[in-house]
């Protein structure tokens, strides 16, 4: 019988992409459990709050009983290790983030040696979606927005505008 393997998708997730849920989905195929750390990402400015990004989080993924939204803080070394697991799973959508991700891969080897990366490609359909890209488009008022984020992001998107 396989190990029941716990795997991590970290980000900061301002908002949830279908690009993301493309990945974690498949990302649930592959693992026993999969951890959507939504990171409280204190270097950033987001639009949402954390508790705005875990809730769209929780909404898109609540059909997925092994995929399970928490926060953190801080390293996401200790984050991994706190929920027990032994994969990271990063997304690769082009050869910039391949450059990021490789650095970012060894160094968290290096902090956390019994842990492995994985990498998945998204699907041709969401390889261009980036968050940035889509909070850019809604604040602009394109309405094509709604081809790239769940009806739950989209609506989560269009009360933070009209706000």
């Amino acid at each position: 019988m396989a190990e029941h393997v716990i795997a991590v998708y970290p980000g900061t997730f301002d908002p949830i992409t279908l690009g993301h849920e493309d990945m974690i989905r498949r990302a649930s195929q592959l693992f026993g459990e999969v951890v959507v750390g939504v990171a409280m990402a204190h270097h950033k400015k987001t639009m949402f709050t954390l508790e705005e990004r875990m809730a769209m989080a929780r909404a898109v993924f609540s059909d997925v009983p092994n995929v399970r939204v928490e926060s953190f803080d801080g390293l996401v070394r200790d984050f991994v290790k706190q929920q027990g697991a032994k994969v990271m799973v990063r997304g690769l959508r082009s050869g910039t983030d391949f450059d990021y991700e490789f650095q970012l891969a060894g160094m968290n080897k290096h902090l956390l040696p019994q842990a492995e990366t994985v990498f998945l490609t998204p699907s041709a359909e969401t390889m261009f979606i980036s968050s940035t890209l889509v909070r850019e488009i809604a604040t602009l008022g394109g309405e094509e927005v709604r081809k790239f984020v769940s009806p739950t992001v989209l609506q989560a998107l269009m009360g933070k505008l009209t706000a």
